[in-house]
Parts: structure tokens; C-alpha cells; sequence
């Protein structure tokens, strides 16, 4: 049973963690994750409540602030003299106040070693590795609090290195060796100290001498805080080591152990018995060497024992007496001694024993004492076990092999496979087949890849990581990556020594010793082995298995699992490889992989990216460590290759004012990298600064010292990097952290640094920006930039000289400091969500690629975020659009019905308005709230101003469209006139005739033969004196006008029956329209090579030529059409006039051509073009003369009129009254007037719902496009693509023509029934209304049938189009609702009939779904590349370019340059590369009919045709052109007259492109 004493202690313990609020943590434990996130920070002079202890103990200690240990909580205010108000009083008084005082003290090592017990294995292990590096001493034996259990916690010492130099006197020389290893593993000298009864000295204040005199490796009782009143540090035992720096001033050639355990050794007698057994040297304290004394029996034992041992006496006041007879015993007294001369006695008795034989000790044999070890937990030894087969499938092979061997997916084959793929960006000569030769080289090795990855290694690894639960697979993790350490460490130690002796050797004629250093340097990398290694080996076996599209294993061989382990461990804090250091390669696919599993795990959070800068060795890793707490490689003999990122979660109280969820932190490899000075360079440190800073949306700079060279070297690199930032519309932020300053509080000479900084950074500017091209004189015109604010001066790292010396609290200060600046101006950052991060990574990385990063750049991003605004501009725009097409029906019908005979632009302005600002807020919204809206406000006035003009283009477009209809009521107000006069005459007639005849009896036959009798002369009688319109005949007008302009008959006549003229615009050669005298001598292609090898002159027109002569073909067309369409011909009627002035204009627009190139073409080409123009006019044409005529031929228009007054007749002949018969002549005139509005008002609906809903026309341009595209391939029709390639534009209006049609006849057929339906009642409801009000009016007045015919027609004019009836004829109806309900009954029927509308009456309706959609879809940008006319898929016509604030010219859709008949110089061999091929690689071109040539990397200087466009080098995405070439390829060598042969030979792998993949890769290009 537990003693009093003991219940007592379990008593007060339990009562510190209470005050502690750690009561709950006992049990469950606190866990890293609750400390690594970041935190609201508690400063210690804000004073601390006692619940705040524990964090800021951690976080201080995290942050290598060692003042952690000394933090207490504020006192609460006891005010002694209120308390004391009488003398008597006094003593009581004073007791109480010791209480008071007693509970609120808590002893700083009771606040350690409370955190200690209420923390997990993983938190115990940091706490440690921290109070290590901050030179404390560390738990070795720790009773529990509660059972009194010893637990010897050797896991916590794991990730513990140490590294010292030891001297030695070898044949007479003074030998120094470093030794770096895991103090785990290290035999050293072990030093025990203890006491034995009560001291008046400080035990922990001596054995602090020994170790280091200017800091207090263990607490003592002199220490800040400390107190008797104890309860957790007593029978606890720590251990510190001392290590030696090589330096005549060490205290002890060689590590050496110091371990102290806490409190009286009579009472922890089995942590002294084991202790002492364990140690080279017992040193132990006694107040007195008295017989009597309780110690007495203990001091006997001791004597008696075989190790040395030193005894220091407290009452004696002797020096150092060594004990006769007893070897290794020494007794020293204390009394009236100082402290420095018992000191350095201990100091010279503990050389003298380590120069003799002497027990090592090595921590990791206290597992083998009986005490209960951490190590022994199941968890932490199946880990172990783990780990410990993997370590012994490493090391049964050499040194040397290992990667090789285990590792063989990131070897040789995969920096093969890093170095051809940059060679890809950087290609040679025939750039095509090179392309397709490095492809299929890489796809060599990726296969090589999948052969080798089935090590045993791997397949033991990924088996045992996969099932384990979080906590087995954190204790996998570790026990790895320390037994690679302590492996790899145990390899560096060595090669480090040698490379460092070679290099002190090194000089100008040190030739064989720096081919040493390289080998050594090589052998550095070879032995460096971590657990980086293993995560990239599992990259490249996910990389070659995804890019050869491999089918998922089984188990551990299932490589499409690799991401979701590793972005598990990432989630959990582990820092993941970004950028391959060794290869010098991002490895995009794996990365990809990765971020994706980490977006399925957590959702597509937002990030702030941190990263990095600085040279080799300046302690960037060290600072994001200490800053945040991390795990970044700054140990283990080497230092950071390429990148690293590791996640830092924001904690739930820090949110509120943050926009974004994590930190993700990128550490970099060190500029200007001495240890591998052979293989880096310049453009490497170029390189990774500019990946790193445009990565992250702050990069903090690391300047190291005040070494004016080594900081113009960095500064030059990050003007640089941040001034390519610029160019590409990049903008982060920055930090200089000036490190390792001599004195950071000295203000004057500060400010003094950071004038001298801006000076150089802004000449740095000055002398990149002729580099980069680049109009900034300083660094503030590059990026936004306070150098009072954005400059900080830190403090050196360490507090003295290494490898004793703690890091120094001042240094820790300025990296909370700066924490707190950093997440000060993070806070105005939106960050970027993973996905983001995953797309703006990529697109670095291919940029960097690339010799030219600026012209590489392809924001992908930025893109995506401007292909979301087109969609949204078009539903803005569509809202516009949709709301003039309502406004102009409504117009139309006025017009129509004579209401209106001017269009007011205010008017119209006034109608719009409130759609415009409906529209104008939903963007204001969307630019305001949308998650890019950082990003979006760069186009925000721009699409403001468009959407503006787009409207003042609708609203000024509908008076031109509706003038005409106005035009047209005017020209036929005659005819219009007469029509209504003839209409009554028409109707006097039939009534007359139906009574007449109504006596006779006839059939229905003989009825209608009687009135066709006389309707012919009732024709005749009242058309007599009008002349009959002239028919027409085009095709004779036609050859009359070419003939009048000097060409023969004959041959106009066998021009037109070749047909030839019809496809002149796609035609493929034109050599044959040319005179040949003139083009030998201007044989002239600009797109050429300049290293090609010149040819024979072919005979065939040069490109340029073909191109001019294309462009001459469209202009001329574009013209006539516009010409044609000026004339009045609805109005006024065809006149032949039109066609002679059509072809003169073609004859003068031809001359002026060949004056302009100084060459002839034939008259088989004038006529050809002559009738290509009347070709596309002639439809036109023929439909607007038929206008004309439906309008104002009297003849033509009674004519349509003879079926309704048959009808008239028929009815007065069977005794119908005269309200049934003006009840059929409304129900003829509502029929048609509602059939015309049903299909107006349908068609707009209709191609509203297809706007919104067909993938084909829903979103932007873009998707057109690759619908278009996709079309086409499943067609398979050449002549197809040829119209396409030739005029993009009047294709793609084809292909909604063609798709609109198809809509209607299937999906969207029952849809327009049911529209059709729907607008029928709602007008069916107008009339009804109008029916009603008429009848109700006329009653009320007593009114006639005119005013019921007013009011019935005003009623209804505003919605229907209805002509006028003359009263007259009716003047005997006067029951009006008889008439009503006539009318209502034949309302029914034309309901009826009109219900079962066809789709195809959209063809003659005057509104069109496919010819909205084409306004609408087609209104955009058509401009075309200048090296393979792809066309640009920019949603806004007229866009801005980049540098004025827009987009430049783009599209994924770039294509092979033979597909548009380019071809090389003087040959007929085609140019088959394509433009985003040839950009990558290092010929030149021709961008005009001179000599001059341009590097195609450089096209955007060959003038302004190229300036605007936006090509970037895209090596892998070309399937679906690749498919075309070969599907098509005797089409195409037959239609330009050209062969894929010699230098545009096609390659053998694009003929291995199915359809399939072709519209696949035309899938992915879109995306």
C-alpha cells in the first residue's frame, strides 16, 4: 500500500496539473498537431494565467526561445499591508501569506515535466529534441506521478544528433576527427552526479561548470523561478552531453555524458544503482563524510565499487586527495571553495580518467536495465520491427549501390528521363521528328521504370505503411527515417572529412584535387539516403505507371494508391518533396497526384503559400523550423536539395480576418551550392528563384552576414526572379531577413543598412531590366514594396560558438516577430485554393523549361479565371441581347400595323435600361464576391466598357434593322392603299355574287369553277392600268455585266459550268490563276527555316502569294456582299444595275492588288472571282426581290387573297350572315398574325434554352470551338475541314445552323410544341380580353361595328400585327356578342391548329433560333495565328491585348502549319510542325517577303501580327491535329498540290493516333 507521504504527493500532483488545466490531458494526451497549428501568440510580459503555462511553454520551446523554461504566471495581487492591519496579527499574517505564495509558485521544472507526462510519444520526442537543441538537459529516468513507475524514455533522444570533434596525440601530432551521429548510438564517457542528504550548494549549479559556464544546462536552485516547493523533478534523472569543438579551449577532448538525478540518492536508490552501474564516472555529494551520517553506508559501497569516483564534500574544505589504494577515487572538498576552482579540479580528475581505460556508456543500453522503456509501447515496436527489415534489406549491399539497387525508379532512368524532357524544350533541327524521338525515349525509360519497381524495398514499404492506423504509421514513419539518418550519417561523416581536407587544398594547380572534389562530391550524393528517397522512388513508379496509362495493382503493387498515402502523411505534418534536387526536377504528375488526394481529404481549402530564398547554409530551414515549428532537414550532415512543402493548419481561433485555411511552406536548396559547385550554375540559381518566388505568395528573402559579395550574388537573383513576375502578371510579396547581424538594435545603423539595401536593389533593377527587357528603374516599380517595413535585421542564431553554444533568445524574437508580420500581411491575401496551387506549379515549372520564361508562361490560372468571366460576359450580353430581341418584336408589330414611323434611340435607350442595370449589378456582384476577385479586377473596366458598347451596338443596330421595315411601310403605303381598296371591292363583289346565285342550286364544285370564272375578271377590272412586275433573270444578268467588263462568252459560259468558282475561297493552289512570268521571280515563303537547305524553285506560288490572294478572295466577297445588301432592293425592286456595279468593283479591287505586288493573275481568275460573288449574293438577291414583290406586285398579292374571298363567297351563298363571314375574315387575319408571333416569340425562347443548356453553345467561345473540332472528326469530311480552315467563322455559323436543325427534329422538338402551346394561350388570352372590352365598349356607347372594330384592333395592334377591315361591308352586325362568341369559337380552332405547329415554320419566320444563336455566339474574336491560322477563341470581339490590360490573342487549338498549305522554301514539301513545337525549339522564320529572319522563340518581335498572340511551347497535346494530318493526308497533299515528304515527312507515331485519342487529347487541350 502507498505510504502517506506518497498519497500526499499523488495528492499535490494531481493538484498542479488541475492548475495546469492539464487533469484531462493525463490520460488523453496532447498531441503535436494541437501545437504546430498556428496559434494567437501569448507574450510573457503580458503576464500569464496558469492555464496559458502549457502553451506558451510549447510554444516558446518550439520556437527555440530556451527562456521557455523560466515563464511563470502573474501572481495574483496580495497586498500585505491591508492584509496586516494590527501588529499582533503579524505572524499569523505572514503564515498565511507563505500559502498564498506556496500555491501560486510553480517550480519551472514541474511546468516541464507536467507537459512532459500529459504528452504523447511523437509531442515528448519534439519537447526533447528541443530542450536538446536549446542545450538543456533531457529526462532520462522519469518516475510517474501517480504509480511511481520509472520509465526510461529513449524514444524521445531518436531525431537527437550530435556533432563534435575530437582530438587526439597521434605519433606526436594533434589529430582532430569530426564525428556527427545519433546520440542514441554514441559510446561516450558517462559522468553520474548525485547527492546523498541535504545540501546547502547547488549540485546542478557545479555540474553546469562542466558543461558550459554562460548557460544553465540544468536547472538549479538559483535558477530564475525556482523554489523548493517541487513536485515532479525529484527521483527524476537528465542527461546533457558536453561536445568539444576542436579548440585548445575544451574542457574535454570528447564527448562526454553528464547525468543528474534529481533529489536525495538515498531516497531513488534504483535510479542510483541502475545509474551508477551504467556510468564511466560516479560523482556524489555529501554534506559530510561523518560516520553517522545516513550517506555513511552508501559512501562505503561507493568506494568499494569499481568505477572511479569523486566525492565532493560539503564540510570539508580540502582540495583534490586521492584515495591510496583505491584507483580512480578521489575525494574534494567544498567549503569556502569557489565555485570555478572546484570547477576546473573536477574537469582535470575527469581528463585524467578518460586518458585511462574507461567504461562507455551508450544510451541506447538503458533499454536492457528492467525499467519500463517508451520504446517497449506495441505500437512503437512494430514500427521498429518495420523499419528495422527495411534497414536490413539497405544494408546488405554497399555503400554505393543502394539507390541503385532499391531505389531504381529515381536513378539513372530518371534523371535520363529529367534531362530529355528539358531537351524537349529545347529542340534542334527538325523539330517534329526530334519531338517524336525524345517522346519516344522518355517513353523508353517510363517503361524501363515499371520494369524495375517491383523491388523488395518498395513493395516491403508501401505493404507496411498501407494498413497501419495513424499512430503505427507515425512510429513507422519516424523509426525510418532516424535508421536512415543514423545509416546515412554514419556514411557523410567520413566523405564530409575528406572533401573538406581536399578542399583546403585546393588551388590553381590543384587540378587532380579538384577532380577528387568532384568525386567526392558525387559520392556525397550517392551515400545521402533519407526518407525523401523513398517518397521519390514511390513518385516515379506513380509517374511512369500514369503515363503509360498502366492498369492499378494489387496490394502494395498498387501504384495508383501512392498519392493517397503520401498526402496522408503530408496532412499529418510530414514535409513532402516539390522539386527533385538531385534531378533538378519537378515531378508534375506525382505532384498532381498528390495535391489531388490532399483536396479529397480536406476539400479544395485555400492556402498562403511561404516560401524561401537564400544561399547555401544561411539558415532558411532553420528559421521556418523555428518559426512554425517544422520538421525541414537541418540535420544529418547535409543540407536541403531542391524543395520541400510542408502544410501549417491555421487553428480555429486565428480564423476570423484570415481568407484562407493553411500555410504551406516551401524550403529551398541553398543558392550558390559549394558542394556541387561542378554542376551548378548561374541559370540553375535563376532557376529556383524564379520557381520559388513565383510560387509563393510571399517569399522571404535570406540574407546571411554582411559579405557585400555574397549579397549582390543573391540580390541579383531576386530582382530577377521578382521582375519575370511582372513581365507575367505575377505579384507577391516579399521580406528581406537580414540574419546574423551584430547588433539588431542599433537603429541609426539600421536604417543606415536598409538605405544602402534599397540602393542596390534598385542598380540591381536597373541592370536586369536591360536583360529582361523591362521598363523599371527601381525595385518598387517591380513589386510593391516598404523597405522601413519589409526589411528585418535578426540576430545571429547562436548564443556563442557552436556545437555547445543554445541559440540565442534574441534570434527566436525576431522569428515571432516576423511570424507576426507575415500573417499581418497574409491577412490581405485571398491565398489560392490547392487546385490552384497544383495549376500555377505546373505552369512555372513548363515555363522554366524554356530558355525564355516571360514568352513561356502560360498563366493557367489566370486563363481559367477568364474563361469563367467570358462565360458570364455571355450571359450578360445574352440578358441584353434577349431583352432588344422582346423590345424589337414589339416595335416590328407597331411598325407593321402603321403605329410607328420612327425609331427614337432614347427611346430605346429608356426601353433597355432596366436590363442594363439589372446586368450591371450582377457583374458588380460577381467582381465583388467572386473567390478570384483579386484576379478579376484587372479586366473589371474593361468588360464594364465592353458590356457598354456591346449595348450602344444593339441599341444603335435595331433603328438601321427596323428603318428598313419603316422603308419598306413607306415604298408600298401606294400599294398598301390600293390593297384595302381592292380588298373591299373584292368583298362587295362576292357578296354580290353570293346573292345572286343563291336562288340557283350548286354543288360545291360547281361554286368554286363559277368563281374562279369570274375572279379573273374581277382581277383584270381592277388591276387595269398597273403594270405587272418584271420577272428576272439572274443568270443572264449575271453573264450581260461580265461580258460589258471585256470577257468572252464563251468563256464566262465554261467557267461557270466548271463549277471551279464555287470553292475558289478554299481553293488550295492558285499558281494556275497566275501569270508565270510574274511569280518566278517572287517565289518567296515566309515561313522557312534559315537553316534549311535552299531548293529549286518549284514553280509553284509561294505561300505568302497564296495567302495574298486568299485574303484578296475574302476582302472582295465581304465587300460585294455589304454593297449589295445597301441597295434598296425590297424597297425599290432588283435592278441589273446592281451586278455591273458589283463586277466593276471586283475588276478595280483586282487591279489595285496586282499593282500592289507587281504580279499578273489571269482572266480565268477575274472571271472566277466575278462569279464567286454573284454566287454568294445571287440568294439574297432572289429573297429580297421576292420581298419586293410580296409587298408591292398588286397581281402577286390578290392572288394570295383568292382561297379567303372564296371563302367570303361561299359563306354569303349558304346565307351565313355577316358577322359569321367578318368572323371569318378576323379568325384569317388573327391566324396569320399569330402564327407569325408564335414563331417570333418562340424562336427567341427557344434559342435562349439552347444557349443555357446545349453543351455545344453554352459557356464561351472556347467550347465552340472544340465542339466545331469535334464535329468535324466524327464527319470526317475533308471538304469540311478545308471550309473550316479557310473561313473559321462561316463554318462554325454553319455548324450551328446544322445543329440547331437537328436540335429542333429531336431533343427540342416536343419543347417548341410545348412552347408553341404556351404562347398560343397567352395570346389566345390577349385576344379574348380584346374580344370583351370591344363588346363591353361598343354596349356602353352604342356603338356600331366600327367602333367595335376600333377598339377590338387597338386592343390587340400592340401585341399582333393585324391589317385593316373596312366596315363598311358589315354594317348590319350589331350583335356584338354573337360576333364575340363566332370569333371565340374560330379562335378555338386556330388554337387547334396551331398547336400542331412544324419546327420547320422557324425557317420562314423572321426571327430564327440558329440566326440568334450565330449573333449571339459569333460575335466574337477571329483573328488568326500567323503561323498555322488556328483562330484565336477569345469570347470578346476587339479584346485588349496583355499589356493593355486584356488577354492576348490564344487558343489550345494550334495545329500542324501544313494543314493551311505552308510548306518550305522553293519546295513542295509541307511544313509540318506545329507553332507550339516550334517555339521550344531554335530555328527561325521569315515574317515577310525580306530576308530578315526571327528566332521563333522570339516571334513576338516579328512585328504586329505576332505581338499580340499568345503561343506557348506545348510539346504533348497534339494528338487531335496529328490525327487529321494522317486521316486526310492524300486529301490534303492533293488540295495544296504539296507532299509530306523530305523535311515534313510525317513522323511514325502520329500514325498511331486513333480517332478515340484524338478527341480525347481534344478533351484535355480544352480543359
Amino acid at each position: 500500500m502507498p505510504s502517506p507521504n506518497q498519497k500526499k504527493k499523488k495528492k499535490y500532483d494531481a493538484s498542479l496539473l488541475r492548475r495546469l488545466h492539464l487533469q484531462d490531458k493525463y490520460e488523453n494526451k496532447l498531441t503535436s498537431a494541437e501545437f504546430l497549428q498556428i496559434k494567437p501568440t501569448l507574450k510573457h510580459e503580458q503576464g500569464l494565467s496558469e492555464s496559458d503555462l502549457c502553451s506558451v511553454y510549447l510554444h516558446k520551446l518550439l520556437m527555440l526561445d530556451y527562456r521557455a523554461r523560466y515563464i511563470q504566471a502573474k501572481q495574483e495581487n496580495t497586498n500585505v499591508t491591508t492584509v496586516c492591519q494590527y501588529t499582533d496579527d503579524l505572524f499569523a499574517t505572514i503564515e498565511n501569506l507563505s500559502k498564498v505564495l506556496k500555491q501560486t509558485n510553480i517550480h519551472p521544472l514541474d511546468l516541464q515535466m507536467a507537459v512532459f507526462h500529459c504528452s504523447d510519444s511523437f509531442l515528448k520526442q519534439k519537447m526533447v529534441t528541443k530542450l536538446s537543441q536549446c542545450q538543456y538537459a533531457l529526462p532520462l529516468l522519469v518516475p510517474d506521478p501517480f504509480t511511481g513507475d520509472i520509465e526510461c524514455p529513449l524514444w524521445t533522444f531518436r531525431q537527437i544528433n550530435k556533432t563534435w570533434k575530437k582530438t587526439e596525440t597521434k605519433d606526436n601530432e594533434t589529430v582532430v576527427t569530426m564525428k556527427s551521429m545519433s546520440i542514441c548510438k554514441a559510446e561516450t564517457l558517462m559522468v553520474l552526479c548525485f547527492r546523498l542528504g541535504s545540501l546547502s550548494g547547488s549540485k546542478s549549479q557545479l555540474i553546469n561548470t562542466l558543461i558550459n559556464d554562460r548557460h544553465s544546462t540544468f536547472f538549479h536552485r538559483n535558477s530564475t523561478g525556482s523554489s523548493k516547493n517541487r513536485l515532479l523533478l525529484d527521483g527524476v534523472a537528465e542527461i546533457a552531453w558536453y561536445c568539444p569543438s576542436g579548440k585548445p579551449t575544451d574542457s574535454f577532448t570528447d564527448c562526454v555524458a553528464f547525468c543528474n538525478l534529481h533529489g536525495d540518492g538515498l531516497t531513488h536508490h534504483k535510479q542510483r544503482e541502475i545509474l551508477m552501474d551504467k556510468a564511466s564516472v560516479n560523482v556524489v555529494f555529501v554534506p559530510t563524510l561523518d560516520k553517522k551520517h545516513e550517506s555513511a553506508p552508501t559512501i562505503k559501497d561507493l568506494i568499494e565499487f569499481p568505477k572511479p569516483l569523486i566525492a565532493l564534500i560539503e564540510s570539508s574544505g580540502n582540495s583534490v586527495i586521492q584515495l591510496q589504494h583505491k584507483t580512480g577515487k578521489y575525494i574534494v572538498g567544498l567549503n569556502d571553495r569557489s565555485l570555478s576552482d572546484v570547477s576546473e579540479e573536477l574537469k582535470s580528475i575527469i581528463r585524467e580518467i578518460v586518458s585511462a581505460p574507461h567504461d562507455a556508456f551508450q544510451l541506447e543500453s538503458m533499454s536492457d536495465t528492467g525499467l519500463r522503456a517508451d520504446e517497449h509501447d506495441a505500437s512503437c515496436k512494430k514500427g521498429f520491427s518495420s523499419a528495422e527489415t527495411i534497414m536490413k534489406i539497405i544494408k546488405s549491399v554497399s555503400v554505393s549501390e543502394d539507390k541503385q539497387d532499391f531505389l531504381p525508379c529515381q536513378s539513372q532512368l530518371w534523371h535520363d528521363w529529367s534531362r530529355i524532357n528539358k531537351e524537349l524544350y529545347h529542340l534542334k533541327g527538325n523539330v517534329e521528328e526530334e519531338r517524336s524521338k525524345k517522346l519516344n525515349e522518355c517513353k523508353k525509360l517510363r517503361e524501363d521504370q515499371c520494369t524495375a519497381y517491383c523491388g523488395e524495398l518498395m513493395m516491403y514499404f508501401v505493404e507496411k505503411l498501407s494498413p497501419l492506423d495513424q499512430t503505427e504509421r507515425e512510429y513507422f514513419i519516424k523509426w525510418t527515417q532516424i535508421l536512415l539518418d543514423d545509416h546515412t550519417m554514419n556514411r557523410l561523416s567520413s566523405i564530409l572529412q575528406n572533401y573538406n581536407q581536399k578542399w583546403s587544398e585546393v588551388s590553381e594547380d590543384h587540378k587532380e584535387t579538384l577532380k577528387e572534389l568532384v568525386k567526392l562530391s558525387q559520392d556525397l550524393q550517392s551515400a545521402t539516403c533519407g526518407l525523401e528517397h523513398i517518397f521519390r522512388e514511390m513518385a516515379q513508379i506513380y509517374e511512369a505507371h500514369k503515363s503509360l496509362d498502366k492498369p492499378p495493382g494489387q496490394g502494395p503493387s498498387d501504384w495508383s494508391k501512392y498519392p493517397e498515402l503520401a498526402a496522408e502523411l503530408m496532412i499529418s505534418g510530414h514535409p513532402m518533396e516539390l522539386m527533385d534536387g538531385d534531378a533538378g526536377h519537378v515531378p508534375l504528375t506525382w505532384i498532381s497526384g498528390l495535391i489531388d488526394q490532399v483536396i479529397k481529404k480536406l476539400g479544395n481549402k485555400r492556402v498562403f503559400v511561404l516560401s524561401v530564398l537564400g544561399i547555401q547554409s544561411s539558415g532558411k530551414s532553420t528559421m521556418l523550423n523555428v518559426m512554425f515549428g517544422l520538421q525541414f532537414a537541418v540535420s544529418a550532415g547535409r543540407c536541403t536539395r531542391g524543395a520541400f512543402m510542408q502544410l501549417v493548419k491555421l487553428s480555429e481561433e486565428m480564423k476570423t480576418g484570415f481568407q484562407w485555411d493553411f500555410i504551406l511552406v516551401v524550403d529551398t536548396e541553398g543558392l550558390r551550392a559549394l558542394e556541387l559547385e561542378g554542376n551548378k550554375t548561374i541559370q540553375h540559381d535563376n532557376e529556383l528563384a524564379t520557381f520559388v518566388v513565383g510560387l509563393g505568395n510571399m517569399t522571404l528573402v535570406n540574407i546571411f552576414g554582411e559579405n557585400p559579395s555574397d549579397m549582390q550574388d543573391v540580390l541579383q537573383i531576386v530582382v530577377q526572379a521578382f521582375m519575370r513576375m511582372k513581365k507575367v502578371r505575377l505579384s507577391p510579396s516579399c521580406v528581406f531577413v537580414h540574419q546574423n547581424v551584430s547588433d539588431v538594435s542599433a537603429t541609426e545603423k539600421n536604417m543606415n543598412g536598409k538605405r544602402k539595401l534599397l540602393e542596390k536593389l534598385d542598380k540591381m533593377v536597373q541592370l536586369a531590366a536591360k536583360e529582361e527587357v523591362c521598363d523599371a528603374e527601381s525595385f518598387s516599380d517591380i513589386i510593391e514594396f516598404d523597405v522601413q517595413k519589409d526589411v528585418k535585421y535578426f540576430a545571429q542564431l547562436w548564443e556563442g560558438s557552436p556545437p555547445m553554444a543554445p541559440p540565442n533568445p534574441g534570434y527566436s524574437e525576431c522569428v515571432q516577430d516576423l511570424k507576426s508580420f507575415i500573417l499581418e500581411k497574409a491577412k490581405k491575401s485571398p491565398g489560392l485554393t490547392f487546385s490552384d496551387f497544383k495549376t500555377k506549379l505546373e505552369d512555372l515549372w513548363n515555363a522554366l523549361l524554356n530558355e525564355n520564361f516571360v514568352f513561356s508562361f502560360k498563366n493557367t490560372l489566370e486563363i481559367a479565371v477568364y474563361r469563367k468571366l467570358e462565360v458570364q460576359y455571355g450571359n450578360w450580353t445574352w440578358a441584353l441581347r434577349s431583352e432588344m430581341l422582346k423590345i424589337e418584336e414589339k416595335l416590328y408589330t407597331r411598325i407593321s400595323n402603321g403605329e410607328l414611323d420612327h425609331v427614337n434611340l432614347s427611346h430605346l435607350y429608356g426601353e433597355v435600361t432596366k436590363k442594363y442595370e439589372e446586368t450591371k449589378l450582377l457583374m458588380s456582384e460577381y467582381f465583388d464576391s467572386e473567390e478570384d476577385k483579386d484576379m478579376l479586377i484587372q479586366w473589371r473596366a474593361q468588360h464594364e466598357l465592353k458590356l457598354n458598347d456591346f449595348l450602344d451596338e444593339l441599341v444603335r443596330g435595331l433603328p438601321k434593322k427596323l428603318n428598313n421595315v419603316i422603308e419598306q411601310k413607306k415604298a408600298s403605303k401606294e400599294a398598301e392603299e390600293k390593297k384595302t381598296m381592292f380588298e373591299n371591292n373584292l368583298l362587295q363583289k362576292s357578296k354580290k355574287l353570293a346573292l345572286k346565285l343563291r336562288d340557283n342550286s350548286r354543288d360545291d364544285q360547281e361554286l368554286e369553277s363559277h368563281f374562279n370564272h369570274v375572279w379573273e375578271s374581277w382581277v383584270s377590272d381592277l388591276t387595269r392600268g398597273i403594270k405587272p412586275a418584271d420577272k428576272i433573270n439572274l443568270e443572264e444578268d449575271q453573264i450581260q455585266a461580265i461580258h460589258e467588263h471585256g470577257f468572252e462568252i464563251d468563256s464566262m459560259i465554261n467557267r461557270k459550268n466548271s463549277q471551279q468558282y464555287k470553292t475558289i475561297a478554299e481553293c488550295g493552289d492558285y499558281t494556275e490563276y497566275v501569270a508565270k512570268k510574274h511569280y518566278e521571280s517572287h517565289n518567296i515563303v515566309i515561313r522557312t527555316f534559315v537553316n534549311a537547305k535552299e531548293r529549286f524553285l518549284t514553280g509553284r506560288l509561294s505561300h505568302e502569294h497564296q495567302e495574298q490572294i486568299k485574303n484578296l478572295i475574302t476582302d472582295v466577297e465581304k465587300q460585294a456582299s455589304e454593297l449589295i445588301k445597301q441597295k434598296p432592293v425590297v424597297e425599290r425592286g432588283y435592278s441589273s444595275s446592281y451586278l455591273r456595279e458589283m463586277c466593276s468593283n471586283v475588276i478595280s479591287s483586282i487591279a489595285e492588288f496586282e499593282s500592289q505586288w507587281k504580279y499578273l493573275l489571269l482572266k480565268e481568275f477575274k472571271v472566277d472571282l466575278i462569279l464567286f460573288v454573284f454566287y454568294k449574293t445571287h440568294s439574297w438577291i432572289l429573297e429580297s426581290h421576292s420581298q419586293f414583290l410580296k409587298n408591292n406586285d398588286v397581281r402577286t398579292y390578290l392572288e394570295r387573297k383568292k382561297d379567303e374571298y372564296y371563302s367570303v363567297f361561299r359563306s354569303f351563298y349558304k346565307g351565313s350572315s355577316s358577322a359569321v363571314v367578318l368572323t371569318e375574315v378576323i379568325c384569317d387575319k388573327l391566324k396569320s398574325s399569330m402564327t407569325e408571333a408564335v414563331c417570333n416569340q418562340t424562336a427567341i425562347d427557344i434559342a435562349g434554352d439552347m444557349k443555357c443548356n446545349v453543351p455545344e453553345f453554352k459557356e464561351n467561345r472556347l467550347n465552340l470551338e472544340k465542339h466545331v473540332l469535334k464535329s468535324l472528326a466524327e464527319k470526317r469530311d475533308f471538304n469540311r475541314y478545308i471550309i473550316y480552315i479557310r473561313n473559321p467563322k462561316t463554318y462554325t455559323e454553319t455548324f450551328i445552323r446544322e445543329e440547331v436543325e437537328n436540335l429542333l427534329h429531336t431533343e427540342y422538338k416536343d419543347k417548341c410544341n410545348s412552347v408553341f402551346k404556351q404562347k398560343i394561350s397567352n395570346i389566345q388570352k390577349q385576344i379574348l380580353h380584346a374580344l370583351h372590352e370591344a363588346s363591353e365598349t361598343t354596349k356602353e356607347n352604342n356603338g356600331d361595328i366600327n367602333m367595335w372594330l376600333q377598339v377590338f384592333t387597338g386592343s390587340i395592334k400592340g401585341e399582333l400585327t393585324f391589317g385593316t377591315i373596312d366596315p363598311q361591308n358589315f354594317t348590319d352586325v350589331n350583335d356584338f356578342d354573337f360576333l364575340g362568341e363566332e370569333i371565340e369559337k374560330g379562335l378555338n380552332s386556330i388554337s387547334v391548329d396551331l398547336s400542331n405547329l412544324s419546327v420547320d415554320k422557324f425557317k420562314n419566320s423572321r426571327q430564327r433560333p440558329d440566326q440568334i444563336l450565330i449573333d449571339q455566339l459569333c460575335d466574337c474574336c477571329w483573328e488568326t495565328c500567323p503561323f498555322c491560322a488556328a483562330v484565336c477563341t477569345n469570347t470578346i470581339k476587339d479584346h485588349k491585348s496583355a499589356k493593355d490590360g486584356g488577354m492576348d490573342h490564344s487558343t489550345p487549338f494550334h495545329r500542324s502549319a501544313s494543314v493551311n498549305g505552308v510548306h518550305y522554301r522553293g519546295t513542295k514539301q509541307f511544313s509540318l510542325p506545329f507553332c507550339t513545337t516550334e517555339v521550344a525549339g531554335d530555328r527561325s522564320f521569315y515574317p515577310d517577303s525580306s530576308n530578315r529572319t526571327v528566332p521563333y522563340k522570339q516571334y513576338r518581335t516579328a512585328g504586329t501580327r505576332y505581338e499580340t498572340w499568345s503561343i506557348t511551347p506545348d510539346l504533348h497535346q497534339m494528338s487531335y491535329w496529328q490525327w487529321v494530318v494522317c486521316t486526310f493526308q492524300k486529301e490534303i497533299e492533293k488540295h495544296y498540290n504539296l507532299k509530306y515528304e523530305g523535311e515534313g515527312k510525317i513522323p511514325v507515331d502520329w500514325r498511331k493516333v486513333t480517332e478515340d485519342q484524338a478527341l480525347k487529347n481534344l478533351e484535355k487541350m480544352y480543359k
